[in-house]
Order: C-alpha cells, then sequence, then structure tokens
C-alpha cells in the first residue's frame, strides 16, 4: 500500500476546494464567494417566495400568516381587518420580512466566511504563512457580528408593532408573543432570534 506523502495529500485535499476561489457568478456581489454565490442563488429564491407569498408567524400550534396584500389569516380563516388596521398588519409584514432577509444575509456571510477561512487555511498551508489565517477569518467573522447586532436593532420597531397588531386587532393577541427577552436574547446571542 502507498502513502501520500503531506504535500501530494494537501494538493489532493485542495482540489474540492479550489472553488471557493474560483470567480461567483456574474449577478453576485464582489465580496461572494463561489460558494456564496450558490447560497446567495439559494436564496434569492427564499426572498422571492417572502415578497410573493403569505409570510408565517411562528405560534403554538396556529397557522398564522400574513398576505402580501395585508390579510391576516389564522388557521386558514381570513380575520376581518377594516383600512387602519391592514395597515399596521402591512407595516408588521414588511419588519418581518426585513428581520428575515438580514438573517438571510448573515447566512451568505457566514457561507462566504467558509470559504474564505478554508481557502486561507490551503494558502497558508502552502505558503507557510499561517500566522495571519486567524487574524484575518477573525476579522470577517467581526463583520457578521456587526451585521447580526444590525438584525437585532429591527427587533424594538417589530415588537412595537407587533403590540400595536395585538390592540387593533383582537384576534391576534395571543399570537403577539414577542417581548423584550427576545430582544435581549438576540443581543446576547450575536444576532441568534426567534420571532414569536
Amino acid at each position: 500500500m502507498k502513502i501520500l506523502n503531506a504535500p501530494l495529500l494537501a494538493l489532493a485535499l485542495a482540489i474540492p476546494l479550489a472553488a471557493c476561489g474560483e470567480k461567483p457568478a456574474a449577478n453576485a456581489p464582489d465580496t461572494d464567494t463561489t460558494i456564496g454565490a450558490k447560497v446567495r442563488e439559494a436564496t434569492d429564491k427564499a426572498r422571492k417566495e417572502m415578497a410573493e407569498g403569505n409570510v408565517s408567524i411562528g405560534s403554538d400550534g396556529a397557522n398564522v400568516e400574513l398576505t402580501p396584500t395585508g390579510d391576516l389569516l389564522i388557521n386558514g380563516t381570513s380575520i376581518p381587518l377594516n383600512d387602519s388596521q391592514r395597515a399596521i398588519t402591512l407595516r408588521y409584514r414588511t419588519q418581518m420580512i426585513g428581520v428575515a432577509e438580514a438573517g438571510i444575509e448573515i447566512g451568505v456571510q457566514g457561507a462566504n466566511l467558509g470559504a474564505k477561512a478554508a481557502g486561507e487555511a490551503i494558502k497558508g498551508l502552502f505558503s507557510g504563512d499561517t500566522d495571519k489565517i486567524e487574524e484575518r477569518v477573525n476579522a470577517e467573522a467581526e463583520k457578521i457580528k456587526a451585521s447580526a447586532m444590525k438584525l437585532c436593532d429591527q427587533l424594538p420597531a417589530l415588537m412595537v408593532t407587533q403590540q400595536q397588531l395585538a390592540a387593533a386587532v383582537p384576534a391576534f393577541k395571543p399570537y403577539a408573543k414577542m417581548d423584550q427577552s427576545d430582544i435581549d436574547d438576540c443581543r446576547e446571542g450575536n444576532g441568534n432570534v426567534h420571532v414569536p
């Protein structure tokens, strides 16, 4: 049995990761790796579905949705809304989509970071310069953390609108469960968010 030497093994491992440094798709931002561009392509589909479809609200067993026209559906039943209530519903839906899109963007940044980190590790292996790898990866991770904090910054307005919707539409009140602890958890968890 023949054993590969270290440089050949490193080269063999690098081949599948070579795509990490390839030029991404033409419509991807300059900061996207090929993997990031693929993730962005998939998330663009999710963004389109959110914009054109119903937005679901996490609730204990009930199916609560907001339609693109501002209808509130609870377990498939449309709740009658006046113009003022519909305006709040639309604002809440827009804010929820904003939070979801911020989360999607953080996911794309994470995919890019993973690809860049792999690329940096391979470069360091071949160049012998491994000292700066962690520093460069940590700098990119800080950018993701900053994006996560921007996501968290959207939550207070979302909570206010959720409370306004609950006050304006009594049928929605049981599903308006977001509170200050959700905002605090987001900040402490660097952007991990759950909107009840």
